[in-house]
């Protein structure tokens, strides 16, 4: 039988735990009458799961006919990929073609004899979307990984245009903390401060558990232990499970050595990559501890108050520490402390 467990990232794994409070959220509120909200943003720590669940909210739309899904590469430009995408949909081509919509000067489709010519994929893509709403049809785009790129602002000032001429259109996008912080604080795109967040949590630990269980036919103590290891995160979920699955013979404490090795190489070496020395400093200070009280770490650092409280700060909304517990600070990612020792 093939492993059911994957350590690849975006895929949605044959095993697969859902965020169900997470996924109804931006279903009821695309769905609403007039819709609640027409912008999602799913942020969180590397391997938490955004991507996952950005596929698995697109999938439960699509089985609505009314729901047309389009992905759209962020490295390449957006505004050309939307045009195109939309242009070649095959549920809407005919509509496109009974309107004489000729995008040929835009590089997309061909020459319409009499086609009404567009010199702007702006315009092009509020006629399509026009044309869609009439016919009762939704757009769902989707953003993986988003960075603040002059191809990102651009479509997000077109998105805001489309939003008060009141077509449907909507965004559904991951991206880190940082990233979508760095997109949202443009000047000119406040208005993205008012997009829905969702903030990757842990997952839920009895679905972890209920998981083990059944998959590889332990005991209820088992599965726990296997699931306090993962601490919820789900790139870790993955990752113990496909290890115990290669792994029949082995005892939990004889794997935890490749365990490690997989989260280090997968993923902790490049979320420390992208931490500040100040970031690297605070995380230090735990000196191998999973949990601290905030008192002591302020005073091994020697931070003011506030200066801890920015970094606290930034550090919780990575996904790196929990603050969830009054006067102490946790970190979130199983084994992060003793990967955190090794970076001495």
């Amino acid at each position: 039988m093939t492993n059911p467990f994957t350590l690849s990232f975006g895929k949605q794994p044959l095993t697969y735990i859902s965020r169900l409070e997470q996924t109804n959220e931006v279903i009821e509120s695309f769905t609403a009458e007039p819709a609640n909200s027409m912008m999602y943003m799913i942020t969180g720590v590397r391997g938490a799961g955004k991507t996952v669940l950005m596929t698995s909210i697109a999938k439960q739309l699509a089985e609505d006919k009314k729901w047309i899904i389009i992905e759209l590469n962020p490295e390449l430009d957006l505004m050309e990929q939307l045009a195109a995408r939309l242009y070649s949909l095959p549920e809407a081509h005919l509509l496109f073609a009974k309107a004489k919509l000729d995008l040929s000067f835009l590089g997309i489709g061909v020459s319409i004899e009499g086609g009404q010519q567009f010199t702007s994929i702006d315009s092009a893509i509020e006629t399509m979307l026009s044309i869609l709403k009439k016919e009762g049809k939704k757009v769902l785009v989707l953003l993986d990984e988003v960075t603040n790129s002059k191809s990102m602002r651009i479509l997000a000032h077109s998105f805001q245009i489309y939003i008060r001429k009141e077509l449907d259109i909507f965004i559904l996008m991951t991206g880190l903390y940082e990233n979508i912080y760095q997109l949202q604080n443009e000047k000119s795109l406040t208005f993205l401060y008012r997009a829905p967040k969702i903030h990757i949590l842990p997952l839920n630990k009895g679905a972890i558990i209920d998981s083990y269980k059944s998959i590889f036919s332990i005991s209820t103590d088992a599965a726990k232990e296997m699931a306090d290891e993962t601490k919820g995160y789900a790139f870790a979920y993955q990752v113990l499970g496909y290890v115990r699955w290669k792994n029949p013979d082995k005892s939990l404490k004889q794997i935890m050595h490749e365990y490690e090795q997989y989260l280090e190489e997968y993923v902790y070496q490049k979320i420390w990559a992208e931490l500040s020395d100040t970031d690297r400093n605070v995380l230090f200070a735990f000196e191998g501890n999973d949990e601290m009280k905030v008192k002591d770490l302020r005073e091994k650092l020697d931070m003011s108050s506030s200066l801890f409280s920015t970094y606290r700060d930034r550090l919780n909304k990575k996904g790196i520490i929990d603050i969830g517990q009054y006067g102490h600070l946790g970190l979130l990612l199983p084994r992060f402390s003793d990967f955190i020792e090794k970076q001495r």
